[in-house]
């Protein structure tokens, strides 16, 4: 008995420790699951000064964004495209899936060019056009 006793003196002057390395595990698993599963809206990787309105709606995460610039350059995935391959870079994303257009045009961008832009998106086989603009908060 007094055995016993001694033993239970040392474990309680040792001290009780709690291993957290499970613990870190776990939380290093939750993170690269939250950042592998996060979706990001890309966006066309110039600097574009959108129209306001009152109607606009959140952008889909997986549209195709098209910017056409204030000095008319067409712009996709941050790389300026010539409005001739533009039909073969838009039939080829909605081969894939039917994926929505989203062009965003700058306030000075000519009107001409929009429509080519949209035509060359139509023609290419795309049945969602859309035109981006800010929201206008009341």
């Amino acid at each position: 008995m007094r055995n016993n006793q001694n033993n239970f003196r040392e474990n309680l002057e040792k001290g009780v420790e709690i291993n957290i390395s499970p613990l870190i595990d776990v939380v290093f698993l939750l993170l690269i699951f939250f950042v592998v599963t996060t979706v990001f809206v890309e966006e066309t990787g110039v600097r574009i000064d959108r129209p306001q309105a009152v109607s606009a709606q959140d952008l889909e995460k997986t549209s195709i964004m098209i910017a056409v610039t204030a000095d008319n350059r067409i712009v996709y995935a941050g790389r300026d495209v010539s409005l001739n391959n533009l039909r073969g870079i838009v039939a080829q994303q909605i081969s894939q899936k039917d994926t929505p257009v989203i062009i965003i045009a700058d306030c000075d961008a000519a009107a001409g060019r929009l429509v080519e832009v949209i035509d060359e998106c139509k023609l290419a086989g795309a049945n969602q056009v859309s035109l981006a603009a800010n929201k206008v908060t009341k």
